[in-house]
C-alpha cells in the first residue's frame, strides 16, 4: 500500500499533524499558537520533504506567525534563513517586513528568495534593506543596478566591496559617477578585479582628487602605488590592476593565438573596439606596434588622442577602424561630433612614414626610456 502511494509513512504523519495543527490554529491562545510554530519548524528543519509538504508547512507556519511579537518573527526569520527547504512563501514574507531583525536575516542569507523579489524589495523598501541584499554572498547584475541607483553611501560602498556582486556596465559607470564625491568608494572599487580596464581607468581619471586626499595619509606601498596611477593615469599600479588581472591574461592568449595563425590584423582590431574588449585591443596594438602595452593604454585613454591617431596611421588603418578605438577610450565611449571631425583632419593630415618613424625612434630608445624617471611620453606627432 505504500509503494502503491508513492510516499512514506513518515511523510503522511507529518501531513496529518499539519491537518490537525491547522485545525487548532484559531482555538488555541498566542502562547500555544507560538509553541506550535517552534514545533512545525523544527519538524521542517528537522525533515526532507517534498514540495507539496514544504508548501503545507508554509500554509501552517503563515497561520501561526500571525500576531506574534517581533521578536518572535525575528527568530523564525534567523532560523528559516538558514535552510534550503524554507517555504518560499514564508521567506517572502519575512523579506518584506518593516522590521529589518525580521527581513534582514533572510535579505542576507535565504537562497530561496529570487532576484525578481531582490530587486522589488530593493525597489520599496528602507536603506537598511537594501544593506541587507548587499551582504548576500551573491548578488546578480539586475539587482546590483537597483541598489547602486537608490542605495545611500553605506550600501554602494557594501555592494563594492562584496566580491560575490556582479555589476553591469551600467551599474559600475554609475558608480564611477557617484565615487566624484567618495573617497572609499573609489578605493573599493578600485580594489575589485571585474572592472572592465577602460571603467577602471575612468574611476581613476575622475577621482584623482579624492584619492589623493585619501592616500595622503597612508605609507603603505599600495597606497604609492595607487597614487602613481592616479599621477600617470596608468603607470606602477598598471602591474596590479591591468596584466596582472584574469583578464588580461586571457586577453593576451587569445590575441597571441590570432597572431599566431596570422589573423591579427585591422579587422580583428576592429573587431575587439567594437565588442569593447579594451584589454584585447591593448594587447593586440602592443603586439603589432612593438610597443610596451602601457604605452599603448596611455594612447588610447589621452585626451589629447595625438598618441593613438600616430599609431593608427603607423599601421596604416582606416578612419573607421580608428574611430572604433577613439570611442573605446572616450569617456562613456562619446564623443562630440564636432570634436570628432577635428581629430578626422588631423589624422588625415598625418603622413605613414613619419609616423612609422616615430614609432622605430621610440622602439630604438625604449630601454633608455624605461630607466628613465622622468615622464615617459612619445616624441611629437606630427610632421613639421
Amino acid at each position: 500500500m505504500e509503494a502503491w502511494l508513492g510516499i512514506s509513512w513518515q511523510a503522511i504523519e507529518a501531513m496529518s499533524f499539519l491537518q490537525e495543527l491547522e485545525v487548532a490554529v484559531s482555538r488555541g491562545s498566542k502562547e500555544s499558537r507560538q509553541r506550535a510554530l517552534w514545533f512545525a519548524t523544527d519538524l521542517l528543519i528537522a525533515g526532507r520533504y517534498t514540495d507539496d509538504e514544504i508548501w503545507m508547512f508554509g500554509e501552517v507556519i503563515g497561520l501561526l506567525e500571525r500576531d506574534i511579537a517581533v521578536a518572535a518573527r525575528a527568530q523564525l526569520a534567523k532560523r528559516l534563513a538558514r535552510i534550503d527547504n524554507a517555504p518560499t512563501s514564508i521567506i517572502n514574507k519575512l523579506a518584506f517586513d518593516d522590521s529589518i531583525d525580521v527581513a534582514g536575516p533572510v535579505l542576507r542569507q535565504s537562497e530561496r528568495i529570487d532576484a525578481r523579489a531582490l530587486i522589488a524589495n530593493a525597489k520599496s523598501k528602507s536603506q537598511l534593506h537594501l544593506l541587507s541584499i548587499s551582504k548576500r554572498k551573491s548578488i546578480s547584475e539586475d539587482v546590483t543596478d537597483v541598489l547602486v541607483m537608490r542605495g545611500n553611501k553605506e550600501v554602494v560602498r557594501s555592494v563594492a566591496t562584496n566580491e560575490g556582486a556582479r555589476f553591469s556596465d551600467f551599474g559600475i559607470l554609475h558608480m564611477i559617477k557617484r565615487s566624484e564625491s567618495d573617497s572609499i568608494l573609489v578605493e573599493r572599487l578600485g580594489r575589485r578585479k571585474d572592472i572592465p580596464r577602460h571603467l577602471f581607468q575612468q574611476l581613476i581619471a575622475k577621482a584623482s582628487d579624492n584619492v589623493k586626499k585619501k592616500l595622503d595619509g597612508e605609507r603603505t606601498d599600495e597606497a604609492s602605488q595607487i597614487q602613481t596611477l592616479v599621477t600617470e593615469v596608468t603607470g606602477a599600479l598598471h602591474s596590479k590592476f591591468g596584466p596582472a588581472s584574469k583578464s588580461y591574461f586571457e586577453a593576451k592568449r587569445a590575441v597571441a593565438k590570432q597572431k599566431h595563425v596570422g589573423d591579427l590584423n585591422e579587422n580583428k582590431i576592429f573587431e575587439y573596439a567594437q565588442s569593447h574588449k579594451l584589454e584585447e585591443v591593448t594587447a593586440g596594438l602592443s603586439s603589432l606596434c612593438r610597443l610596451p602595452v602601457d604605452v599603448v593604454e596611455r594612447a588610447l585613454i589621452d585626451k589629447s588622442r595625438e598618441a593613438l591617431l600616430i599609431l593608427a596611421k603607423a599601421l596604416e588603418f582606416s578612419w573607421e577602424t580608428t574611430m572604433s578605438l577613439l570611442f573605446l577610450g572616450a569617456p562613456d565611449h562619446r564623443i562630440v561630433s564636432h570634436d570628432l571631425d577635428t581629430i578626422k583632419r588631423e589624422f588625415d593630415g598625418l603622413n605613414v612614414e613619419t609616423c612609422r618613424s616615430v614609432l622605430n625612434t621610440y622602439n630604438s630608445r625604449k630601454l633608455a626610456t624605461v630607466a628613465d624617471s622622468g615622464e615617459r611620453r612619445l616624441p611629437q606627432l606630427h610632421t613639421q
